[in-house]
């Protein structure tokens, strides 16, 4: 635009020939004459350029795929166009890096063109509809950084929210983060708003057709509250709880960051007291002067009741191997002895598994987010040592007995026989329970008599019942109280030597 105004002074007001000023600015006389003709000073436009890639075009859908899965990444996380380069490189990319960073730039560019028409503002009612998404977040848990997945659910309306996060989100996570979400917030929207989950929506049909999966579609019957999913590739359908991610990532989720959890539980607790402390602190965005949780106080009149949690677990069944063990997940875990080779039913929860046998038994392990790890039981295997009791010597479930019973077995095990003693004084855990066998089996380590004889007769004293002292009150009163004569004794004595 510059070079266009000393044009125009140069040969409109200083008369200078249209050759001698394009040679003086730098420029073509057939430039100089079309911008002349021009009827109004307005900024030169060039045809934009064709960029040609030549060497890169067989690797550019490569290129794509990379730079599309680093735009999901952190941004620290991502990688620069140097090692894109230097990866492309390894693959026989023989072009200079200047072409690389070209086409890497206008590939971010068309990305971040704003696409569609535009957005239509929504408004919830009080109490119409809740929205629900997920996130992932890297935070520490038990001195690892782990990858987590949170739930995140918003009520529409009020704006309150709850973070919850676990190790994956499988349909027992999801079920979960619904009702410590309705306990929160004290009720039930009449609707709830998802995207496409694969633990909602078995398949996607056109449109708005879909086929819900039957778990999710029983837990929308339990608490009453209608699904609705968003149209593909349209997350702005439920864009207050896609925003939600964005902000709480600089707020709740940034602090949790910052420290180190011991456990998943520890952590969710926090983020239930975070969340509901920061209702207090933000303003309702329709409603400036008030805050989330003066708007909630109002919500919760127009909500329904929240009835008792859902029961989510996912049902599957397993069968129990010749070493009273079941498998999920690529982890074992112990089950009762008794019901070796069975199948059994395997209730899965988010942090517990349950598993109930074909005669209505049950037992509750829990659960490991490990893979590859053996779960041991020692007390599962009580009635089977008691048929093989050369199995305690290596056993690997015993090695996990308490400090207690396994000095008691090193002890044992020095004589002939120790095995069959040591599992007789296991058989009396499910007899008289595990603490009771504890404390017999310390007090007999301190008498020294490492015997079942002993223990057992330790353990029938500790469960006899201790019988109280009777007080009878009586109006008859003592007025001579019997008193020990021991010459009367001796007096006796003698009689009996002499006689004798």
């Amino acid at each position: 635009m510059g070079t266009l105004s000393k044009l125009r002074r140069l040969v409109l007001r200083d008369k200078v020939s249209i050759r001698q000023a394009s040679r003086q600015l730098g420029i073509s006389r057939n430039t100089a004459t079309r911008w002349l003709q021009e009827a109004e000073v307005t900024v030169p436009r060039y045809p934009k350029r064709q960029q040609t890639f030549g060497v890169l075009d067989p690797f550019k859908d490569q290129l794509s795929n990379w730079l599309k899965a680093d735009s999901y990444r952190n941004k620290r996380e991502r990688r620069g166009v140097k090692a894109l380069y230097e990866a492309l490189q390894a693959m026989g990319y023989s072009g200079s890096s200047t072409t690389v960073y070209r086409f890497a730039k206008d590939w971010r560019e068309e990305q971040s063109q704003p696409r569609g028409a535009g957005f239509v503002p929504m408004h919830f009612e009080l109490g119409e509809a809740f929205q629900f998404d997920w996130s992932c977040e890297y935070l520490v848990i038990g001195g690892l950084r782990r990858r987590l997945d949170v739930a995140h659910i918003k009520l529409a309306a009020s704006r309150a929210y709850l973070l919850v996060a676990y190790f994956t989100q499988t349909h027992e996570m999801l079920f979960d983060s619904h009702a410590r979400g309705f306990a929160v917030f004290e009720g039930v929207a009449k609707r709830g708003i998802y995207d496409n989950m694969r633990t909602a929506v078995d398949k996607v049909g056109h449109g708005k057709e879909r086929i819900v999966n039957a778990r999710f579609e029983a837990m929308t019957g339990h608490y009453l509250f209608e699904h609705e999913f968003c149209n593909r590739a349209a997350g702005w359908e439920k864009g207050i709880v896609e925003k939600n991610v964005q902000d709480r990532r600089r707020g709740v989720l940034r602090e949790a960051a910052e420290r180190h959890w011991a456990s998943l539980a520890e952590l969710n607790d926090w983020l239930q007291v975070a969340c509901k402390t920061s209702w207090s602190e933000l303003a309702h965005p329709q409603w400036p002067e008030l805050t989330i949780a003066d708007v909630w106080q109002d919500e919760v009149a127009r909500l329904m009741p929240c009835p008792r949690p859902f029961d989510g677990y996912v049902e599957q069944p397993v069968r129990v191997s010749s070493t009273s063990l079941i498998t999920y997940q690529r982890n074992r875990y112990s089950v009762p002895c008794e019901w070796v080779n069975q199948m059994v039913s395997l209730r899965v929860y988010p942090e517990t598994l349950l598993v109930v046998a074909q005669d209505g038994s049950l037992v509750r392990l829990t659960r490991s987010f490990e893979r590859d790890q053996t779960i041991y039981d020692w007390q599962h295997y009580i009635e089977l040592i008691q048929r093989k009791p050369g199995a305690l010597r290596n056993g690997a479930p015993f090695k996990e007995m308490p400090a207690p019973l396994q000095e008691l077995q090193r002890q044992l095990l020095k004589h002939t026989g120790g095995d069959r003693v040591m599992a007789q004084v296991l058989g009396a855990v499910n007899l008289h329970g595990l603490e009771a066998v504890l404390v017999a089996t310390e007090l007999a380590l301190q008498a020294g008599r490492v015997s079942a004889e002993h223990i057992l007769n330790v353990l029938g004293r500790l469960k006899e019942p201790t019988l109280e002292r009777l007080q009878i009150e009586t109006p008859l009163h003592l007025n001579t109280p019997a008193q020990a004569n021991l010459e009367r004794y001796d007096a006796l004595r003698n009689e009996q030597e002499v006689g004798s």
